[in-house]
């Protein structure tokens, strides 16, 4: 099934105003929790997005909670390794329930939707702080709009969607006084 469509049916592609985890306002917002909430679905698409990186040794995938749990979790079992997450600590990712990351393994940065790469550039830079080897970043949808959001590492998407964002004080809706909500995990 075209993922797009897919988004629709299960209403995972919202339209109003929205604040981005980011910050950023948008008109639309990709809430990837109502398609991930059908297993099958979630089995699907991370199973297309894992043939992505077949034949590459990966040892742990690794996702920012809370968005991207879900995607590291069946990203990891299409690859047939382990599956941990990053959570916030004091304002900044961590480890914690005995994950760790040891010298060297080879770790896939997943997530479900990136839009500033925010919180995806912070697990990176904690992989790395702890001497695990970052082989890519995954997602779902990437509507980032960028080509190098990571520098050398590779962004892996099954969907690039090119969804217009605003800051704050420039947001078209915000002066029009439409309602806003703030559906992402950082509220």
């Amino acid at each position: 099934m075209n993922i797009l469509k897919l988004l629709k049916k299960t209403g995972a592609l919202l339209e109003g105003h929205f604040i981005l985890s980011s910050g950023l306002h948008s008109g639309k917002y990709v809430q990837c929790a109502s398609v991930l909430k059908y297993p099958k679905h979630a089995q699907s698409l991370c199973r297309q997005l894992a043939a992505k990186f077949k034949g590459k040794k990966i040892d742990a995938v690794i996702a920012p909670a809370i968005g991207g749990i879900l995607v590291s979790y069946e990203l990891a079992r299409a690859l047939g390794t382990r599956s941990i997450f990053a959570e916030r600590k004091n304002g900044q990712m961590r480890l914690r329930r005995n994950f760790e990351i040891k010298k060297s393994e080879k770790v896939l940065v997943a997530e479900d939707v990136i839009t500033t790469g925010g919180s995806t550039g912070e697990v990176i830079d904690l992989v790395k702080g702890l001497g695990g080897e970052v082989v890519a970043a995954a997602c779902i949808i990437d509507r980032s709009g960028e080509k190098n959001l990571f520098g050398s590492i590779r962004l892996n998407s099954l969907c690039k969607m090119r969804i217009k964002t605003y800051p704050a004080e420039k947001c078209p809706l915000c002066k029009k006084n439409i309602p806003v909500d703030k559906p992402g995990s950082r509220l």
